[in-house]
């Protein structure tokens, strides 16, 4: 009788561990509340790349996750600048530099950025049936915005890629398509 109930509380403890981990890998991301955009002042919110500025009264989504990473992550690429005086607001926070936006950067949005555990790593980001490498550079804030430190822009999504356009021209995409694009991407 003790093998059995042996036998069987290991089979419960199994089945019970195994059930855990399988919820916690589909965990889905949600938001973990919300910020009010505030007006920008005249001439404060940087519209290169056609980016987006707050909206007086209108609530954002804040993420502190992001979808869990795979060899095939899927995610939305946008278009930054990462130069100086351009879209991406101050210097990259990885190395606290400006980049040329002649160089294959991007900045991963909060959860996937992880404290920066990225921080100047590539990935692969791959569509249209092409790929490219590309360094992390930056965080695409996805708990912020709506204020001077993110030039007046909304919150990043949980699930973005926001790139230099030499990522856009590695992926042969034309620059009347360049702002958001479906892709997915991987840990080079």
């Amino acid at each position: 009788m003790k093998t059995f109930t042996l036998g069987t509380s290991l089979l419960i403890l199994a089945i019970a561990l195994a059930t855990y981990c399988l919820e916690a890998e589909a965990q889905v991301c949600r938001p973990s509340g919300n910020i009010r955009g505030r007006k920008p002042p005249p001439g404060k919110c940087n519209q290169e790349n056609n980016s987006d500025c707050c909206v007086e009264g209108k609530l954002y989504p804040i993420y502190r996750c992001s979808p869990t990473v795979s060899s095939n992550t899927k995610a939305v690429l946008t278009l930054n600048s990462f130069q100086a005086g351009g879209d991406g607001g101050g210097p990259s926070e990885c190395d606290n530099q400006y980049h040329s936006d002649d160089t294959p950067v991007v900045a991963l949005s909060t959860g996937w950025y992880g404290k920066g555990r990225r921080c100047l790593n590539d990935i692969v980001i791959s569509a249209n049936g092409r790929s490219v490498r590309a360094k992390v550079v930056d965080e695409c804030d996805s708990t912020m915005g709506c204020d001077g430190d993110h030039d007046y822009q909304p919150p990043c999504n949980n699930n973005i890629v926001d790139a230099s356009k030499a990522v856009w021209e590695a992926l042969g995409v034309s620059r009347d398509n360049w702002g958001e694009m479906d892709i997915t991407w991987s840990d080079a």
